[in-house]
């Protein structure tokens, strides 16, 4: 039976954070996001939301994206089956080739919708899941090295299992705070260090050799995202194993990434990869070549960090420690109930669907106006 969309809403949330936080040189203190709607004729529903980094540039930001779906990707959508989600895929590409973010949307939405109208939840979609609980990966911030060390005790006792550090400072004060925490959470917890492509090669070869003792797990985008070079040679040369993460941008990205041998790990999103399928893919050729993911993105909502644990079930080829940890990082959710991360993991989520309903009040209170 189809379900014929007769409904495409777009909210665009400005969703207040806890505080300002710092990545990559820029600090924000508001995540601006889209959350797409659409209702069939039956009446059923389904719910996305995309979240992109507060460095995205044009046309890859909230406003740009959420009106894509407003005005071109809706309107087209009117009357197609929610169902057949290749069809909605091909459509959006076609309409927004250039911003990828804004198919994902309105694409794990008819999927959302699909699985609310069988009962099943987003990892059954994708073919099961394989683990019955998943763990998240904590952060810290480039703190001087003893308020990082108290951070990290601090998800440490939380629960968390796994943390990423914040780097980009400058290889001392950089080398300070990672060797602070490894001393500060003993070995019990997997150290990752994330420089947000700050360093060029020669730097991040002296932060992993001025970091050798304090065993990290590895080294996120140490260098710009087309130095593809660069990263082999840290990778070759450091002594730390390499992730890739904003070098990876959809799955021809992926592919020059495995091609040039220059990661031992790769990170995306769901939005990231444009869409839940697409995403699903790339799990399956990351694998195939050998290369562990690491899953989500940073500051997002619930759904987005729903849609991202659920496909995190899926695969023992994901790193424990998702980094869908948006939640943390928010005041408040747009959901009825509010997903709680803050003990490091949570049982395997049932739906159905995303097993989330939204709070009409809430998108009201963090609507931002269309621009």
């Amino acid at each position: 039976m189809t379900a014929k969309i007769g409904k495409v809403e777009v909210f665009s949330i400005g969703m207040p954070l806890v505080g300002t936080f710092t990545s990559g040189g820029k600090s924000n203190s508001v995540t601006h996001c889209v959350v797409v709607r659409i209702t069939a004729a039956d009446g059923a529903v389904g719910i996305s939301s995309i979240d992109p980094s507060s460095k995205a540039k044009s046309p890859h930001t909230a406003p740009e994206l959420a009106q894509a779906i407003r005005d071109r990707l809706g309107p087209a959508l009117i009357g197609e089956d929610a169902g057949n989600v290749n069809r909605i895929f091909e459509i959006g590409s076609k309409l927004t080739p250039a911003q990828p973010g804004a198919v994902a949307g309105v694409e794990l939405a008819c999927i959302e919708l699909t699985c609310r109208r069988q009962g099943i939840a987003l990892h059954d979609y994708v073919g099961g899941a394989v683990l019955d609980r998943v763990q998240f990966n904590g952060w810290v911030g480039e703190l001087p090295a003893d308020a990082a060390a108290t951070e990290a005790k601090r998800w440490q006792d939380a629960g968390f299992k796994s943390l990423k550090i914040k780097v980009g400072t400058g290889v001392a004060a950089d080398a300070e705070r990672v060797t602070a925490v490894r001393d500060a959470v003993g070995g019990g917890v997997q150290l990752r260090m994330d420089a947000n492509m700050q360093y060029d090669v020669a730097g991040a070869l002296e932060l992993c050799h001025a970091v050798k003792s304090s065993d990290m797990q590895l080294f996120e985008q140490p260098t710009p995202k087309d130095d593809l070079d660069g990263l082999a040679t840290i990778r070759r040369q450091g002594g730390i194993s390499i992730m890739a993460d904003e070098s990876i941008s959809d799955h021809a990205s992926l592919v020059r990434v495995i091609k040039a041998d220059c990661a031992d790990f790769v990170k995306f999103g769901i939005k990231q990869a444009g869409g839940l399928l697409p995403a699903a893919r790339m799990l399956a050729t990351a694998e195939a070549a050998g290369l562990p993911v690491v899953l989500g993105h940073g500051f997002g909502l619930d759904l987005s960090t729903m849609a991202e644990i659920m496909l995190g079930a899926t695969s023992h080829n994901i790193v424990p420690g998702l980094e869908c940890v948006g939640p943390l990082k928010v005041v408040d959710t747009v959901a009825t109930t509010r997903l709680d991360i803050s003990s490091g993991s949570i049982p395997l989520p049932a739906g159905p669907g995303l097993g989330i309903m939204l709070d009409e009040a809430k998108l009201a209170q963090y609507s931002e106006i269309a621009t």
